[in-house]
């Protein structure tokens, strides 16, 4: 017979007390999210089942009252006061504000708030979801890339809601994407610019699918041209790598689908010998803390992230403790931040 996995095995496997690891399980707001989470990872992968004391000799009354005494709680099942917020890029400026607003609100709410980066990956991401969703009470899924109906799946199972994308079915928080991209090509056209070139970010991403058709549409009821280079990675070294595909064609205004690959595109058109704004106007989207730390400042549509993961938050929690069932859409508005980057057109030819 397999002997079973102890508290003292998932100590040893996570460089921790045993103590520590009691207090991951029954108590788990008492301890480090990141450290919480560690053991809470170990002890999925290693196989553990909390029994309480009869199993481990380290049980605790207490902590088996407090997971028993909320929904969901109760030995062997997730934590009642715990939630993980799953982000594709921990680096990504974008995230900072959104995982701050999201540990204010777990905060106010008496919950612990843990943290999983998928690196882009929708196999990890996967991983994840498998890992968390059996330790804790509730789900955040931001700007994923799985496939609709992998997350709807997914929400059966386990209380979830999801933050920068919109999905039929589960409780979603997005922000305008599409007026932000109209509003973003409105300032273009006033300026004189004539075209737009569209960087895309992720091919698997909803918000870049709503940034590009909302923009197409705005160029068309303008009567300016507008045209897509992409899909790139949402990082400043693919946005210097996409520098040959804007010059490719003579133009004079490109609109990034993020803050990283307009600061990337300003480096890149740099070293091929061309000027921002004086040869090229360049929007970002989502006015992160970078947008206005580089020279020219970045003109950015400014998305309420903090809000978005505070707003994400509540809605898990009312979902998770039965009080209030979450809107299945909430829309945050966005708003354009005109810096330095743009200006009036001038026709630039490589």
């Amino acid at each position: 017979m397999e002997k079973a996995v102890t508290i003292y095995d998932v100590a040893k496997a996570a460089g921790v007390a045993p103590s520590t690891v009691s207090r991951a399980f029954s108590r788990p707001g008492r301890l480090n999210a990141a450290t919480a989470e560690r053991i809470l990872r170990v002890g999925a992968a290693l196989g553990y089942q909390r029994g309480g004391a009869g199993r481990d000799g380290a049980g605790s009354a207490a902590g088996a009252a407090d997971m028993a005494g909320a929904p969901g709680g109760g030995p062997g099942r997730p934590a009642a006061h715990m939630i993980a917020l799953i982000v594709p890029d921990i680096t990504n400026p974008f995230y900072f504000e959104i995982i701050r607003g999201a540990e204010r609100a777990a905060s106010e709410a008496g919950f612990t708030l843990v943290l999983s980066d998928t690196q882009e990956s929708r196999r990890l991401e996967r991983d994840a979801l498998e890992r968390t969703s059996s330790v804790v009470a509730g789900l955040l899924l931001t700007s994923t890339r799985m496939d609709d109906s992998e997350i709807v799946a997914v929400s059966r199972r386990t209380p979830l809601v999801v933050l920068n994308r919109e999905v039929d079915g589960v409780p979603s928080v997005v922000t305008d994407n599409r007026a932000g991209a109209r509003q973003a090509v409105e300032h273009l056209v006033d300026l004189g610019h004539s075209s737009v070139t569209y960087v895309a970010g992720p091919e698997a991403s909803w918000a870049d699918r709503q940034r590009w058709t909302a923009a197409q549409e705005a160029c068309l009821e303008r009567g300016v041209g507008v045209r897509r280079v992409g899909p790139f990675a949402p990082t400043v070294d693919a946005g210097r790598y996409a520098a040959q595909a804007v010059l490719g064609h003579p133009g004079s205004a490109v609109l990034c689908y993020n803050d990283q690959l307009a600061i990337g595109l300003i480096r890149g058109l740099g070293l091929l010998g061309a000027r921002v704004p004086d040869d090229v106007s360049i929007i970002g989207f989502d006015n992160t803390l970078v947008a206005d730390l580089v020279t020219p400042g970045i003109t950015t549509v400014a998305a309420p992230l903090d809000s978005l993961g505070a707003t994400g938050v509540n809605g898990l929690i009312g979902l998770v403790t039965g009080r209030r069932r979450p809107d299945p859409l909430v829309v945050l508005p966005s708003m354009l931040v005109v810096r330095g980057s743009t200006a009036a057109a001038v026709l630039w030819r490589p």
